[in-house]
């Protein structure tokens, strides 16, 4: 188990003073070096929470249309919104001069602007309060001397990737501000993306801080060893679908196709290599973008079935990564719902929002039975 230099002497100290008093017991001594783990593991969980919210906040974001209703990155004075008919008017003129304006809402009123405005000022807002939630109680567990040994660079590199992402947020809406009223759909899926693995890197920080079972090397039996690699294997996949839902939602390819399980009456569409170069299709061809998108959602129901199967059967498998990877099978069966549902509907929002929910959250089940993993087998009963 980790813990800060701090706590350790002093739970040395309170060994040595009253090693031969009745009322020492191993129970105090652990939980004195737990504390700080907990408290860590906590602040980070908080933090998964705030980043599945804003994920989903930009995810709605990007549904109605309101990306780029603020022409400007001011990460300190544009914490506060218009505040007058005056500074309204100002920022919906400024507005008025992007390409979007022009070309594609040049009938719009200043009543409506204020309805996309207040969804990127939303996901502006909640960036910066997300970056105050990581710096200032970080500062404070590293004053304090309360972060675990060995965690206080992972979590440093955590906050740097947090601010990379608002920088990353502000050059993908800079692409849509200069000729194309659309944001680059590489700028885009590297948005999402890096939320995505901050998310991830900050779950498996506190799964490793509240767990007091881990191993520092693989699980002894092969099965283990090899169900543990299998287990990461998912968590990539998954992690490739999101990106690859990056691309189907940056090229707008949901709005083609809505047929299931035939695309357009054909197992494969017959212009999925319409474009040359071949390789420009996996980026800019609908038919194939949404291929590609389908083909990775079948994978996983296959090896995420799979994995559920082999964890239930297999001996030695800690009793959480059964448990997780039954949720696991779970969550993607309601993830493919939702998506072949946003899909049939023609990207309804509220369904098209669930549907991004849903892929961070089955992210995060693939984690779980990953680092559940990690944990010494149970004995065989």
């Amino acid at each position: 188990m980790y813990c800060s230099a701090g706590v350790l002497r002093r739970a040395l100290k309170l060994h040595t003073m009253h090693a031969a008093s009745p009322s020492f017991s191993a129970p105090r001594l652990a939980t004195a070096q737990a504390s700080p783990q907990r408290a860590v593991a906590l602040w980070l969980l908080a933090c998964c929470a705030l980043v599945f919210l804003i994920v989903v906040v930009g995810g709605v974001t990007r549904l109605t249309h309101s990306g780029l209703s603020i022409t400007e990155w001011q990460p300190i004075v544009g914490t506060l919104p218009p505040l007058s008919a005056a500074d309204w008017q100002q920022a919906f003129a400024k507005y008025q001069l992007t390409p979007e304006f022009r070309d594609v809402n040049h009938a719009m009123t200043l009543a409506e602007f204020k309805g996309i405005f207040w969804w990127e000022y939303s996901h502006r807002l909640l960036g910066r309060a997300i970056g105050v939630a990581v710096l200032l109680p970080f500062l404070y567990f590293l004053v304090r001397r309360r972060i675990p040994r060995g965690f206080a660079k992972s979590l440093a590199v955590i906050f740097l990737l947090g601010g990379l992402q608002g920088a990353l947020g502000w050059y993908m809406v800079q692409s849509g501000l200069v000729d194309d009223p659309r944001v680059s759909q590489f700028r885009l899926t590297a948005h999402l993306g890096l939320a995505v693995l901050i998310f991830g890197a900050m779950l498996l920080t506190a799964l490793s801080l509240l767990d007091t079972g881990v191993l520092e090397s693989p699980p002894a039996t092969s099965v283990s060893a090899n169900l543990r690699r299998f287990a990461y294997g998912v968590c990539a996949l998954v992690f490739a679908m999101i990106l690859t839902g990056g691309l189907v939602a940056g090229i707008r390819a949901g709005f083609a196709y809505n047929t299931f399980p035939s695309m357009n009456g054909h197992a494969v569409p017959p212009e999925i290599l319409m474009i040359t170069p071949w390789w420009r299709n996996f980026f800019w061809n609908m038919a194939t973008v949404q291929f590609d998108h389908r083909v990775l959602a079948y994978t996983l129901a296959v090896a995420i079935t799979w994995l559920a199967i082999a964890l239930n059967r297999s001996k030695g498998v800690p009793r959480r990564a059964r448990i997780g990877g039954r949720l696991l099978l779970a969550m993607l069966a309601v993830q493919l719902t939702l998506g072949i549902s946003t899909l049939l509907l023609v990207v309804p929002i509220p369904l098209a929002a669930l549907h991004q929910a849903g892929a961070v959250l089955v992210f995060a089940a693939a984690i779980n039975v990953a680092h559940a993993m990690r944990t010494r087998p149970e004995r065989a009963r």
